[in-house]
């Protein structure tokens, strides 16, 4: 099967196209390097000892995207082309609706016109807002607070309305917690551009000496040690998620949204006792100020994943913090 992965460059793209391309799957990376870098595809080869074809472009762009899709023949798209900073988006909102609700209409209306039908989406967990209960299932409330979480919502109807609509179309959206660690080669991980908008690549940096410290936003909120409580889930783990989305799913032609994560929360501070404990290395940190739209804890409840994709996360927090050191200590 030929696969369309847009954003197939980033951190998330870059290691389900590698997953794709270890278990006999083709994936055909799209990118534009808008939040990654061209090196992403040379670690990858040399992990998987395996060639895959790149198009460098951007999904708004019609035709390369059509001549894309006939050019490969492909069969189904991972869509992972989308700006992810929560902050950001409330300043340039435009160009995150643009590229995450106009670029998945694009996407799309090019699949209808070749007649493909299978889509997995890469969601995110923040669009259930702030918790009404604790874990979190796929029937609490959706209640985004941003337009980067405005986007995964509206994305999320329109795909459920496209299904409607065509029932021979199969959509999933992936709500993914907080993914970290990295691949367990330390060829590939996180590498933001600019400074980390999510802990663990903080942390990792931190501890490189590429940043001072750690600032921690509250250390008020109704938790065990008062700092935020979040759902962190290994990179591999995710990916395999979206495989088994695939697998599991592909052929039943309806919408599906569910989380993937691993149902238990930890702590920031947690988090960084763990990445000392386990790397030999002290990270400093500071308390400031909560920040506008934090939340004290979120963690899922993911029986839909294991029931309906035969998934069940494997690897816990000390692997992704491992992992992530390795990753970081190869690239420093």
């Amino acid at each position: 099967m030929n696969i369309l992965v847009t954003g197939g460059a980033g951190f998330i793209g870059s290691h389900t196209a590698l997953s794709l391309l270890n278990r006999g799957f083709k994936p055909i990376i799209l990118d534009n390097f808008s939040n990654s870098e061209p090196s992403v595809l040379t670690r990858m080869k040399k992990i998987a000892k395996h060639d895959f074809s790149f198009v460098e472009d951007d999904i708004n762009d019609v035709d390369l995207l059509e001549w894309t899709m006939v050019e490969h023949n492909i069969n189904c798209v991972f869509y992972f082309a989308a700006l992810k900073a929560a902050g950001e988006s409330g300043c340039i909102p435009l160009k995150y609706y643009k590229n995450s609700v106009s670029g998945t209409i694009t996407l799309l209306e090019a699949m209808q016109k070749y007649n493909l039908f299978k889509f997995v989406f890469s969601s995110s967990a923040t669009v259930y807002g702030e918790p009404q209960y604790l874990p979190i299932d796929e029937s609490h409330p959706i209640a985004p607070t941003n337009p980067y979480e405005q986007t995964k919502a509206i994305v999320k109807q329109i795909l459920s309305d496209h299904c409607q609509a065509n029932p021979e179309f199969f959509a999933c959206a992936l709500r993914y917690f907080n993914p970290a660690g990295a691949h367990v080669s330390g060829l590939l991980g996180e590498k933001p551009m600019g400074v980390p908008n999510n802990l663990m690549p903080y942390v990792v940096q931190t501890a490189a000496g590429i940043r001072q410290k750690v600032n921690i936003f509250g250390n008020d909120y109704n938790t065990a040690d008062g700092t935020g409580v979040r759902d962190y889930i290994h990179i591999s783990d995710l990916v395999d998620g979206h495989v088994a989305a695939l697998e599991s799913l592909g052929t039943k032609p309806d919408f599906h949204a569910i989380n993937l994560g691993t149902g238990k929360g930890y702590s920031v501070l947690e988090l960084i006792s763990a990445f000392s404990s386990i790397n030999g290395t002290e990270i400093d940190y500071e308390i400031s100020n909560r920040r506008p739209g934090d939340i004290a804890s979120s963690y899922a409840n993911p029986p839909l994943a294991n029931t309906l994709l035969n998934w069940k996360a494997k690897f816990g927090l000390d692997d992704m913090v491992k992992d992530a050191w390795k990753w970081q200590q190869s690239n420093i």
